[in-house]
């Protein structure tokens, strides 16, 4: 069973703070391409996922753990400032 996290609210107030966790990719020493393979979807598919900012919580988890993520509420749950 698979369940979607949809992370990115056009116009909302939640939204995923897609150059933290690029960052945080980089400081891995990992590239986005590795972190797709890693999390077993294609660079293609990982790509869209980060521009849509929706990933699976199976996904979420992983980099959560592979990325040293301490406070995951700061990226995926940020609260969008306008």
């Amino acid at each position: 069973m698979y369940h979607k996290v949809t992370l990115k609210v056009t116009g909302g107030g939640e939204m995923i703070l897609v150059n933290e966790l690029k960052g945080r990719i980089i400081a891995n020493g990992l590239t986005q391409a590795q972190m797709a393979d890693i999390l077993g979807i294609t660079p293609k598919t990982f790509h869209l996922k980060m521009k849509k900012g929706v990933f699976d919580s199976d996904e979420i988890e992983q980099m959560i753990s592979i990325l040293k993520i301490e406070n995951p509420v700061e990226i995926f749950f940020a609260k969008k400032v306008t």
